[in-house]
């Protein structure tokens, strides 16, 4: 199973500085790891610019941020799979943090998703976290399970494990320099995979778990190196090619 190493560069970047980015972390990486797939997850509007830096580089994949479940129509402001997959994305994300508690999209909508970004031939990486308040309220596991189940309630159960990604991203460590210790993310991240295994049954221990979270180069081998982490999902310390590329080779 590789290790998926993705970076999310949310409202950042524009086409330019994207690609001189993208070009400085393939040159840096170099031979990705036989045991690692990168990811980059660009603004919309530096896909192309991403993609012409990858068209090289080898285990390099492109994904989107975000899309509205729909093959076309009139969704002012959406852009569908079909658009995602002519901008050469592999990947799609459904479910961050920001989707869910800035934007208010719901677990019914997170997973229809899912869903469709499945049938319409992109992988699928389901984001699930607790937010501070209900991590202390004891809630972690619940929110969890809520959340799984929804996302991936449209998911066909002999689905390619391939395909389907959960990253862990407890929100309350999102950007903020907290960084979940150990404990809390075996005890999350086996959780995750007790869910897995309920849902798909065995197939459930091939599908890849990562971690996401204020995750940076001094803490990645540590994270990368506990049960069930199969991978990070990185948002700022992957803006820095140099900060990105010792990440992947964490």
């Amino acid at each position: 199973m590789k290790k998926l190493m993705a970076a999310n560069w949310k409202m950042y970047k524009t086409a330019e500085e994207a690609r001189t980015t993208a070009e400085e972390l393939v040159r840096l990486v170099g031979d990705v790891p036989a045991d690692r797939e990168v990811l980059v997850i660009p603004p919309f509007t530096a896909l192309s610019a991403v993609a012409g830096a990858f068209s090289h580089g080898g285990a390099f994949y492109l994904g989107a941020q975000n899309f509205y479940p729909a093959e076309e129509g009139a969704f002012t402001g959406e852009i569908s799979p079909r658009m995602l997959k002519d901008a050469c994305c592999t990947y799609a994300l459904a479910g961050h943090s920001e989707r869910r508690h800035v934007l208010g999209e719901d677990d019914a909508f997170v997973g229809s998703k899912v869903e469709f970004g499945l049938a319409q031939g992109l992988r699928m990486i389901l984001c699930v976290g607790e937010k501070i308040e209900e991590r202390r309220a004891g809630q972690v596991e619940s929110v969890l399970r809520r959340q799984l189940e929804k996302g991936l309630a449209g998911v066909a159960r002999d689905i390619s494990t391939e395909d389907i990604v959960i990253a862990y991203e407890p929100v309350w460590a999102i950007g903020t320099g907290e960084v979940a210790g150990p404990e809390e993310i075996v005890h999350a991240h086996a959780f995750v995979r007790k869910i897995l295994v309920e849902i798909f049954g065995a197939r459930g221990n091939e599908i890849r778990i990562q971690y996401g979270g204020s995750v940076k180069p001094a803490n990645c081998a540590e994270i990368l190196a506990l049960d069930n982490v199969d991978g990070v999902l990185v948002g700022g310390a992957s803006l820095q090619a140099d900060s990105f590329s010792r990440i992947v080779k964490a």
